[in-house]
């Protein structure tokens, strides 16, 4: 179980830093605190990123790995919100993995169907079925919600 931050500063005996020095502003109750941990301020970011770092490798268990814990879900928190991911076009991966795996199209036909499908789709002209969705992930471990996604194309369209 997670220990809160406040209590962290409490067991290690410290008292409460200036908001300047306090990476994760855990003394500040305003609407400028994400998720009760992180500023919404790059700099408050890198600074506990900064700690982070500080405490890498902290052994589970203990305050300082309770806090790199702690730490660590706020800066997911903190990166879902501001530097989010797009998911991954479905063509692409399934291009990537045929380049991971040294395939070619003909590889792919008893997967995803004649030559000219199997062109078709690599060249988004067709979309993928789901029987294709799930020889895709049953045969080269593509992950079933990766191409069941709408492809690039498909969303400018």
């Amino acid at each position: 179980m997670a220990v809160p931050l406040h209590r962290l500063d409490q067991d290690r005996h410290q008292r409460p830093k200036p908001l300047a020095a306090n990476p994760v502003g855990r003394f500040r109750d305003d609407d400028q605190c994400l998720a009760g941990g992180i500023s919404r301020s790059e700099a408050d970011y890198e600074a506990v990123l900064a700690e982070v770092e500080r405490l890498w490798g902290a052994k589970s268990g203990t305050p300082d790995g309770d806090r790199l814990d702690v730490l660590a879900t706020l800066i997911d928190a903190y990166e879902a919100e501001h530097y989010p991911i797009d998911p991954p076009d479905p063509i692409e991966t399934i291009k990537f993995r045929m380049d991971q795996q040294g395939l070619t199209r003909k590889d792919l036909e008893p997967i995803i169907g004649t030559r000219t499908r199997v062109a078709e789709v690599l060249k988004r002209k067709r979309g993928l079925s789901i029987d294709m969705i799930r020889r895709l992930h049953e045969r080269l471990g593509i992950s079933a919600d990766v191409p069941i996604r709408p492809s690039r194309s498909d969303i400018a369209a």
